[in-house]
């Protein structure tokens, strides 16, 4: 019995080939346009628009903790209106998309593997299949492929709410000027801060949408399973948001 017991733990290289195996097939599921596509709209507001509020909620606290420490580490070192610049460079680089991602990996991440995870022990999935619908282009693409679409939105709507809320915050807490605070953002600001940041956001949302569809259409075991499957689902999508910023400041900086 323990030898059995010691089989079933997955191995990192089982959980890759598995991840890879089901991502190749929503990747073929991406040809049933017809399936996908009228549910991509609902998707996008359930996945996006109704997740801008917890969005812009953590994003006004990041510009004003920001603004605060920045004005901290430069009293004495370097002129104050450097703030501006560790703000906006921060918030659009890295903090924006990053903290946004792992905020919506448990709202998104969680409700699509909860869902899906329902859908699967009530032997739904098996239902929609005898009606000749692929359980992939009919569950999987469109979630993701909205995920991949709205969390860049998002992300750009915090982004702008993050630096704003710096800016209130040095103004009048730090004793800086408009003019000094946006001199600091224009010393070192370029185009690229805001792609480089909306491109990791796109990939966040992708990877969080599939790891909630995976682990919700691996579920088994009821209720239990099902909790299971969403706990799972919330890890791996901020892992694999962690290993994407890697991969992105690798290849992109």
């Amino acid at each position: 019995m323990p030898p059995l017991a010691a089989s079933r733990v997955p191995t990192p290289e089982g959980f890759i080939s598995h991840v890879g195996r089901r991502s190749i097939e929503a990747g073929r599921a991406l040809a049933d346009v017809r399936t996908w596509l009228p549910l991509l709209t609902g998707q996008m507001r359930r996945l996006g628009v109704d997740s801008v509020p917890i969005a812009l909620f953590i994003a006004v606290f990041t510009g004003i903790v920001l603004s605060l420490l920045a004005s901290y580490i430069f009293t004495g070192t370097v002129p104050l209106y450097f703030v501006g610049a560790l703000v906006a460079k921060t918030i659009m680089m890295e903090l924006g998309p990053v903290l946004t991602g792992m905020a919506l990996a448990g709202r998104v991440g969680a409700s699509i593997a909860a869902e899906l995870g329902t859908m699967k022990v009530t032997e739904q999935v098996d239902a929609l299949e005898t009606l000749a619908y692929d359980r992939y282009s009919y569950l999987v693409v469109p979630r993701v492929l909205a995920a991949a679409l709205m969390f860049p939105v998002v992300t750009a709507f915090a982004m702008a709410v993050g630096v704003a809320s710096g800016w209130l915050t040095a103004i009048n807490l730090l004793d800086l000027s408009s003019a000094e605070f946006l001199k600091g953002l224009k010393l070192f600001y370029q185009f690229k801060d805001i792609w480089f940041g909306l491109v990791k956001s796109a990939s966040f949302g992708a990877a969080v949408a599939l790891m909630g569809c995976l682990r919700g259409l691996d579920a088994k075991g009821g209720a239990e399973g099902v909790g299971r499957a969403t706990t799972r689902a919330v890890v791996l999508g901020c892992e694999a948001i962690l290993v994407l910023d890697a991969f992105w400041a690798l290849v992109l900086l």
